[in-house]
Order: C-alpha cells, then structure tokens, then sequence
C-alpha cells in the first residue's frame, strides 16, 4: 500500500501559514522504520516537501529504535546532531531526563507562532509524552497497540467460529487445545514482543501498577512492584504450563524474528503482535486473517481496562539556526492535518492518534471495508484510563525490558517458576532505576 495522492495532501495544506525563506532549508530527521514502513514513512516527508518550498525535509534510517536513540545522543555531545529524532516510548524518560539538549514541542510551537493544539490528541497517547504540567514534549507520530491475529481457516478446520476470536485467557486456552487435538495447528498462540504484550499491556489491561508514582510519571524515585499482583503471576506461570502443552510457543525476547513465521506457516494459530503489524501480516500470510482484542482474565476485578500505547514520537534536538526549527514547527503542523493522519493510520496500521483522523477513517467507510481495522483504538478506549493504564515512563526502561526477556527465558527454560521470575524482574529492574535516579 502507498499513501493516497499527494495532490490532496498539498490541497490540504494550504491551511498552514506562509513562511518567506531565501533558500530552501534542510532539516534531519533520524528514523528507526525500516522496510514498508520506513518507505511510507519517506511518502510523508515527500508530502510536506511538496507542499511548500521553503523547506526540505530529509528522513535518514538509523537503525532499531534502541540505536537511533542512543545515536542522536552521542551526535549531540559531538554537536553533529539532527533536528528530529524519532524515539520509542520507553525512551521518553531518558530523554526527559536530557533537559539541555531538547526543545519541548509546545515551547517550539510558541515561539513560532504556529497553531499546536494538544487536545487535538488522544488522551491515552498525551498523557504519555507530557510534563506534569500537562506541556506536550515530543511529537506523537507513530503510536500502536498490541492486538490479536488469528488464522481463520485453522479455526474453522478444528471447528470453532472463525469469526469469533477467544476473549478471555481461559478461551484462548480452551480454543488452543481444541485446535492442537484436532489437528489443524500444531500451536495455540505465540507473541511478539513479550515485555510489552504479556507483561506491560497484561498489567494495564487488568488495571494493575507496573510501578510506584503512578508507573513512573509521578517521578523517577519509582519502583516496580509486579511480583505483587497474583494475577501476574498466575500468568507467567500459566506461559510456562502453555508451552509445555504446546499452547503457547516462545519466540524470543525482543520483537520476536521467529514469532512471524511460526503464525504465517500456520503452526501457530494466533500471533500477539502490534496493530502496525497489521500490513506486514496482510501481506505474509496466505490464509484469512482474523483480528481480535487481547485476552484478560475475567475473575479480575474491572478487567479489561484499556491498553496502553508503543511506538515512538519525534523528539527535537537543541543546537540549530532558529531558521530551521521554523521549519521543523511547519513540519509538525503538516502533520497535525487530520488528512495526513488519516492517511497515515490507514497504511501502516498505527493509532488514529487525533479525534479528527479517526473520524476522517470512519467517515470514509474504511473500518467498514477493512474488518478489524478499528480493534487497536476500541482496545485503547475501552474505559478512561487510569493511573495503572496510562502507560509507563521509567528511566533505563530499555535495559529494564532486558531483564525482563531473561527472566522470561529462565521460567520458561524451568529454572524458576512465575514468583521467583517476577520477584528478580523487580529486584534486578529496581536496581536500574536506582542507577539511573543518581545519574540525574
């Protein structure tokens, strides 16, 4: 898929105020998607660029986003860095934490007279990137949530209603051994991403705090308090029993490189993935793809709450010509244009992040035409979120997901049950906030 015709992106975009430059302008901006995504990505600065003439935006791939973070920061302190650098959510408090070197977005937007209204924003994707103040500080660009994928034609041939996916953990585990008994699938589930998916997203979706201070927001004296909740534990522990029973299938602690292939060949029945996994999915798997909610337990009180987001936003970065940070201000009221983030949500998957682009979808018949397109923001704002599902903001969170992923491989290599791993996971993530609270 391409982003619609830039003709009505450049039509839209003479609501953005005129800007006399004697020379066009270049601005960096550092990104970490690759492949599909990172040529949508390039449509987007395509547009802007085409729409005016005073600037030019120039997108460069930089790798994962733990090594397009990291690198903007050492180019700082080598005074070679770019304008804007697209960072992760779990970033957000060390690059908070770099007061010197950034410009908060709403400061930006001021002091260029430009148009920035943060209550355009989904409450759930604000909250996340704002001071306790409530001053946005970064630019919310790519923000998703985890979802399901599930293969319809495995659940038809074990005789299950395909159009009807597993809500609650125990459905999911009754469905998986139906599917494994009968045959037509090896495996129940597998997932991506499991630090974000089974154990941040679990936690917010059964309204349980990940962490003191209201998950980190509060302030970076937080600290993890997980092993206390039974029903965390219980799940870990469940993980451990499903994959002895073939019901769950390990793939790895990061973005999961076996995950995919394991649902595409169809050994694996359902895939938790994020919901800008969805084109990627689309486009590997032969089969009919089903979409549904993430599971929860449904003896936990005010269970499910809402999930809460991942991606990233665009972070700028101090020490540049007054001239070009105008035009990084006229970059992000491009797109702040509900056209182009309608576009943007339609192609790659990502989150409606305005009240107005998911209008603009809906409007326009998509979620009608394109079933299970509309799961990711339905999850979102099952119910207003609260202190425990507001997402997250630790510093060294990035090492924090580490530890996690190892402690994850010890429970489901039988070296320690769902407690002892959930009790390491604290001590050890706790001792990285402590390091990274001195640091400050």
């Amino acid at each position: 898929m391409k982003m619609q015709s830039f003709a009505a992106l450049v039509a839209a975009s003479t609501a953005l105020t005129p800007v006399v430059a004697q020379s066009q302008v270049t601005i960096d901006w550092w990104h970490a998607l690759g492949g599909e995504l990172g040529e949508l990505l390039e449509d987007v600065a395509n547009g802007f660029n085409e729409s005016q003439s005073d600037f030019r935006v120039v997108p460069s791939f930089r790798g994962t986003y733990t090594e397009t973070m990291t690198g903007a920061i050492a180019a700082f302190r080598a005074n070679q860095q770019p304008h804007i650098v697209q960072v992760f959510e779990v970033g957000t408090g060390t690059m908070m934490a770099a007061e010197g070197a950034i410009y908060p977005i709403y400061q930006l937007m001021a002091d260029h007279d430009v148009e920035f209204n943060p209550d355009a924003y989904l409450d759930t994707v604000v909250s996340y990137y704002t001071d306790p103040n409530g001053n946005m500080l970064s630019f919310p660009f790519n923000s998703s949530t985890p979802i399901m994928y599930y293969n319809k034609e495995v659940f038809e041939a074990a005789g299950l209603d395909p159009d009807t996916p597993p809500s609650t953990w125990a459905e999911l585990e009754e469905a998986a051994m139906t599917i494994i008994e009968s045959g037509a699938a090896p495996c129940g589930f597998t997932t991506r991403w499991p630090s974000w998916v089974q154990l941040e997203n679990f936690l917010a979706l059964h309204n349980l705090p990940l962490g003191t201070q209201m998950n980190g927001f509060q302030g970076f004296d937080a600290e993890l308090v997980l092993n206390q909740h039974e029903p965390m534990v219980r799940h870990l522990d469940n993980l451990a029993r499903w994959q002895d029973a073939n019901v769950f299938r390990w793939a790895g602690g990061g973005p999961g490189p076996d995950a995919g292939p394991h649902f595409y060949s169809g050994d694996c029945a359902i895939m938790m993935e994020s919901s800008a996994g969805r084109a990627g999915v689309l486009r590997n798997a032969d089969f009919n793809v089903g979409f549904g909610m993430l599971p929860y337990y449904d003896d936990v009180e005010g269970a499910p709450q809402n999930s809460i987001i991942g991606g990233a936003t665009l972070w700028v970065l101090r020490g540049k010509a007054e001239e070009e940070y105008e035009g990084v201000a006229r970059f992000f009221e491009y797109l702040s244009l509900p056209e182009v983030q309608a576009d943007w949500h339609q192609v790659t998957g990502y989150l409606p992040i305005t009240q107005a682009a998911f209008d603009i979808t809906r409007e326009q018949g998509f979620y009608e035409e394109n079933p299970g397109s509309d799961i990711s923001i339905l999850q979102m704002t099952l119910n207003p979120a609260t202190e425990n599902s507001s997402g997250l903001r630790f510093g060294n969170f990035v090492q924090i997901r580490d530890v996690i992923s190892e402690e994850m491989e010890s429970l489901l290599t039988g070296a320690k049950d769902g407690q002892q791993a959930a009790d390491a996971i604290v001590s050890r993530g706790n001792d990285l906030l402590r390091q990274f609270e001195a640091q400050r």
